[in-house]
């Protein structure tokens, strides 16, 4: 199946159950990159950041065609406030299902949350990411897509297995958006 053959929705707290289930999928893959142990994850978490984003940002899903209920990925970023910042949306996250990996469905997802913010949110112009220093093919995808390093918090992340690594802040400007 092409990353073409999937439908993209617009993700809110009436989905917490299948982010849930995503995020459950992802975290317990070991080359996850999200933040959260799988024992971190529960309903309460996901709605927390579903209802946030609900009500000052933006989440896409991608799933099978007619399986909305099924995620395959997920995309979130919200508004940070003060009004100073309603430029910017941060705390970018995404979750591809390990098993659905190397389809090409992150650029694909990515792209659809590009459009999506041009034309739904276009007070917005700069999306914040961190990522780990040790996912190499996650920058690179970062990179790819237009976003820009801005620093190195070194030592930042200390990992289940108590290794330790640097968080690396990029951000993507609308004109830089691709």
């Amino acid at each position: 199946m092409a990353s073409t053959d999937v439908d993209v929705i617009r993700l809110t707290s009436a989905h917490t159950d299948a982010v849930l289930a995503l995020y459950l999928a992802v975290a317990a893959d070991g080359a996850s990159g999200l933040a959260r142990q799988p024992h971190e994850i529960d309903r309460k978490y996901v709605r927390a950041f579903l209802e946030k984003v609900d009500a000052n940002g933006l989440s896409l899903g991608l799933c099978e065609p007619g399986s909305p209920d099924r995620l395959l990925g997920e995309l979130h970023a919200t508004r940070m406030g003060p009004a100073q910042f309603n430029h910017v949306l941060t705390d970018l996250t995404i979750a591809i299902d390990p098993r659905q990996q190397g389809r090409g469905l992150g650029s694909t997802l990515f792209r659809a949350y590009f459009d999506t913010v041009r034309r739904n949110l276009p007070e917005i112009r700069r999306i914040e990411l961190l990522v780990r220093s040790g996912h190499a093919h996650a920058r690179r995808l970062y990179e790819r897509l237009g976003f820009v390093q801005e620093g190195c918090m070194i030592g930042r992340v200390q990992l289940a297995d108590g290794s330790v690594e640097d968080d690396i802040p990029m951000a993507l400007t609308l004109d830089r958006m691709r």
